[in-house]
């Protein structure tokens, strides 16, 4: 069955949802972003972990109500329920404006608004509700956040971890799908938190890869296991802590940066590499390559690779090919 719901959600928190299903690339046939589709995962995977959340939370506030007061249990519940809605879920110090959001639910997330309708509203309204199980998800770590959204993925990845089970699954980080059988080492967040990544060996080619966990489909844990590499695994958890978003080879690197690549540095904080020394305007690093390209791409002049010389080579291509084209539609 399907039902179509109204609800109402500040500006603010629609388009922190509107963030993670781009993320998380929840989108349409046009590539555009599937936020209704996001919210029923989302009320599907978090329900649960909500109410119990919640529940925990009142009864922790009644108990304290009762150790050191005399009031009764049932003014004790009454109270802690007014002080959770009052000042942890009320969001009247927004200043956002709330706009309207049609919901449509199907299946397991119509099934779970109909238990909220039945049970869960006492005096407050299915919008309400909903926006308060929204903020309190909005309010955990992004990479938390993933794993919730990814909820069955994340758990299947993490048996396997457990019982050291080889992993099958496809990729989309291409656009195309392709299958991968993998022995998987290690789940680690970004340096940023903002999403977490499988380090794994890969069976094909023998050769380390990491897979961002929400673009991982089609999981399934084989029946075969594998016998763990300790130095592999020594590798990937080094790899885990420094970059787990890419496991290219480590360089040994040096750039030279001017005084407006310095404040480019401080200000570009997503996936900088850590500096292993400064001497003067060369900055050291010891690194993963393919970071280190993908990084000072974005500096210009302001940045010039000393070594690695294959590094040095590989961001010349970039400008070169970026200028010629550029050239070319001068030209026109």
């Amino acid at each position: 069955m399907t039902e179509k719901y109204k609800i109402y959600l500040s500006d603010d928190t629609k388009t922190r949802l509107i963030n993670d299903a781009e993320l998380f690339e929840f989108t349409k046939k046009d590539e555009s972003v599937n936020l209704n589709a996001f919210l029923k995962t989302l009320i599907v995977n978090y329900f649960d972990r909500y109410r119990q959340d919640s529940e925990s939370l009142l009864s922790s506030i009644k108990q304290d109500l009762t150790a050191i007061t005399s009031i009764s249990d049932k003014d004790a519940a009454l109270l802690a329920d007014k002080i959770v809605s009052t000042y942890i879920k009320a969001d009247n110090f927004q200043s956002s404006k709330n706009s309207a959001l049609t919901l449509t639910v199907s299946g397991s997330s119509y099934e779970i608004l109909r238990i909220i309708e039945n049970n869960m509203l006492k005096d407050t309204s299915l919008s309400q509700y909903l926006k308060d199980m929204f903020n309190s998800y909005l309010s955990i770590p992004r990479s938390e956040r993933e794993a919730i959204i990814f909820k069955d993925t994340y758990e299947d990845i993490t048996r396997a971890l457990k019982e050291h089970r080889i992993l099958s699954f496809t990729n989309t980080t291409s656009g195309d799908e392709k299958a991968y059988l993998v022995e998987p080492y290690i789940i680690a967040p970004s340096k940023e938190e903002q999403c977490n990544y499988l380090l794994c060996m890969d069976r094909s080619t023998r050769r380390p890869r990491t897979f961002r966990i929400s673009r991982i489909r089609s999981v399934f844990v084989t029946s075969d296991s594998f016998p763990v590499n300790p130095d592999t695994q020594k590798e990937l958890q080094e790899k885990a802590i420094r970059s787990p978003h890419s496991v290219s080879l480590t360089v040994q690197a040096v750039v030279r940066l001017n005084k407006y690549g310095v404040k480019k540095f401080k200000a570009i904080t997503k996936n900088r590499p850590i500096v292993s020394k400064i001497e003067g305007d060369l900055y050291y690093f010891d690194w993963p390559e393919l970071q280190l390209e993908e990084y000072f791409k974005r500096f210009g002049r302001d940045a010039l690779v000393i070594e690695p010389a294959s590094l040095k080579e590989k961001i010349k291509k970039f400008y070169y090919y970026g200028l010629r084209e550029y050239n070319k539609g001068a030209i026109k």
